[in-house]
């Protein structure tokens, strides 16, 4: 026995020795790693430095001539130094849905026009800007080079291919080639870098992209905009993108790899993929303020700094990548089969299977056959309403029931007021319900089974680029807020308009509250619920509501007149108190069998009941 406790012993100790040596080993590991991270970052430095002060070449010329003074470094390829003394040019690659231009300083996107939009004052749609954006690839050739400062010279250009090439005196060139899809707004792109074995050096296996965007004001609404912007990124593999930001400014660091970006508009967006997955990535968000968005047009400062790697010592290094330009429409994104629809904010699991399976096929069909989306929006409120008439009118029925024995309810609330009581008030209450037919969930679990379809239209409308500058009544955009009054100044929690679709969805919700309340018990534990109902959800739903999408407005002003409808429908005809009692006594006189919850709480009551004894006789 003591022989075994000690081989025991001596086997936990042996243990504990390994797991703290490996600990220390770990431990070391480290902090040499970091220390060698350390000295190598100082060694980049230093290098990065000397290249600097050696291609630091000032060319000075005397202020009286009027010409301009130019402080640029010197290559030491001349071919380089001569592209960035060029002048740039501008090509233009278009088709049926969008126009992009391109500089050959840098051969980057210069600007893009998407062609069946407009911005939402009736001007050219740009989501990129002229100097709005500045592309550029970072990458050591014996010497730091940037392409973003330097000429290209175009090799080829035709109206939906282009390709420009940064030529080196050993007859190598760095190469980017943009290919823009007939009828779509993808565009394809191969970096390149040919013939430059012997220039960039075998120990170089990666290169940097720093690609910083302004997207412009294009929307009506600052905080709607706002709201719906955000930074999306992607690992392959994972159900949907990361995003930072959506209406904040936010930075990201990512030391992993990944497969696509987006800067995200609220209905456009400017998207990056790699086909080989960046290496690693930095990501930063900025938002103008809203004096900033009304005087300059100016939405967000968007930025992303990425890192490929490419096969060391190879004379011809192809890269391949894709943007997109265009819209966040779902069927679009949609086809390309990257996730990339995923961007549209349509809820989380609970809610966006709902907009899926029910919502953007409906709409899409009616959309087929209508023009009008006032109309679309009626009939899909309609198809909805009936969707869910049965939960309806289940939890109408048991509204009834509960109106019904409400004055034997009262009776008991009088039999039992103190809380000493509350458990035999509770099974009373339970009997009574069990002879009613009245489950307690009856009345709340249908109103929770339509929560999510609730949620999930409040993500839906905002969304819908199929209502942007949609007019409909008063309303001259559907996916803006509608304003019968501009106040000209912000006024706190409503803004500096009045909508007239929310101010009239705020006071058919009152006067539903007020048609639905009286089913409630006169418990004094009930007036909250009740003040809650009638009073506190119309204000803040009115405040929620003024500032977003009229066609989320209209559509819960449509629902609650369709409900009340239905509600006296159902009371007149379908739930009259005088079914309701007779299914109640028929229901009386079936046989009962208690359900688990009820035995539970007589149990509980018999237990306090016990207990209350045990006190009363000390």
């Amino acid at each position: 026995m003591n022989n075994n406790k000690s081989t025991i012993i001596g086997f936990v100790l042996i243990f504990a020795i390994m797991m703290g040596f490996s600990w220390y080993q770990s431990r070391q590991y480290s902090e040499q790693m970091a220390a060698q991270a350390q000295l190598d970052s100082i060694a980049r430095a230093e290098q990065m430095a000397e290249m600097a002060m050696e291609a630091l070449n000032q060319t000075q010329q005397d202020a009286s001539t009027g010409v301009k003074v130019m402080n640029m470094p010197a290559y030491k390829d001349s071919l380089l130094t001569e592209a960035r003394l060029a002048d740039a040019s501008i090509y233009k690659l278009s088709n049926d849905k969008v126009e992009i231009e391109f500089t050959t300083k840098g051969a980057q996107p210069y600007s893009v026009k998407i062609n069946d939009y407009m911005t939402f004052d009736s001007t050219d749609l740009y989501l990129v800007k002229p100097g709005y954006s500045e592309y550029g690839i970072s990458v050591f050739a014996g010497e730091n080079i940037n392409t973003k400062d330097l000429v290209f010279q175009v090799a080829e250009h035709t109206d939906s291919t282009i390709v420009m090439r940064l030529p080196f005196v050993n007859g190598g060139y760095i190469q980017q080639s943009y290919k823009l899809e007939n009828d779509g707004y993808m565009l394809q792109n191969e970096l390149s870098f040919v013939g430059l074995g012997n220039v960039i050096p075998r120990n170089v296996s990666m290169l940097d992209i720093d690609w910083s965007l302004v997207v412009p004001r294009l929307e009506k609404g600052f905080k709607n905009e706002m709201q719906y912007s955000k930074l999306n990124y992607y690992f392959s593999g994972d159900k949907k993108p990361e995003i930072i930001g959506r209406g904040r400014d936010a930075s990201k660091r990512i030391d992993t790899k990944t497969k696509w970006f987006a800067f995200q508009q609220q209905f456009f967006s400017a998207l990056m993929t790699s086909k080989n997955e960046f290496a690693s990535a930095d990501f930063d968000i900025d938002f103008y303020s809203e004096e900033e968005y009304k005087a300059d047009g100016k939405l967000m400062a968007c930025s992303a700094k990425l890192r490929s790697d490419f096969q060391a010592g190879s004379d011809n290094i192809v890269l391949p990548y894709e943007f997109y330009f265009g819209p966040n429409d779902y069927k679009t994104l949609k086809k390309y089969d990257q996730k990339y629809e995923k961007i549209i904010p349509l809820g989380g699991w609970l809610v966006a299977w709902f907009s899926r399976l029910i919502i953007i096929p409906t709409f899409d069909f009616l959309g087929r056959f209508l023009t009008n989306y006032g109309l679309i929006i009626l009939l899909m409120t309609l198809f909805i309403k009936l969707l869910i008439s049965p939960l309806t009118i289940k939890s109408y029925k048991s509204s009834a029931k509960m109106q019904v024995i409400k004055p034997e309810m009262d009776k008991l609330n009088e039999k039992y007021p103190n809380e000493k009581d509350a458990m035999k008030k509770q099974q009373a209450m339970m009997e009574l319900y069990r002879k009613a037919g009245i489950s307690p969930m009856g009345g709340c679990l249908p109103m929770l089974l339509q929560m999510p379809i609730l949620f999930a239209m409040f993500r839906f409308f905002p969304a819908s680029i199929e209502l942007r500058q949609q007019k409909f009544l008063w309303a001259d955009d559907l996916s803006a807020y509608d304003s019968i009054w501009d106040f000209g100044v912000n006024v706190p929690l409503i803004g500096d308009h009045l909508s007239l679709f929310a101010l009239l969805m705020a006071v058919t919700m009152f006067f539903y509250s007020k048609m639905t309340s009286g089913q409630m018990s006169d418990d004094p534990n009930m007036a909250g619920m009740k003040f809650m109902s009638v009073w506190l959800m119309p204000i803040m739903m009115f405040f929620i509501c003024n500032n977003l999408s009229a066609a989320l407005s209209y559509y819960y002003l449509l629902s609650n007149i369709i409900t009340m409808i239905m509600t006296w429908y159902i009371r007149k005809f379908v739930v009259t108190e005088e079914k309701v009692r007779a299914d109640m006594m028929l229901n009386a006189k079936k046989p009962k069998k208690k359900s688990a919850w009820q035995q539970r709480l007589e149990e509980a009551q018999k237990m306090q009941e016990q207990m209350q004894k045990q006190q009363n006789r000390r």
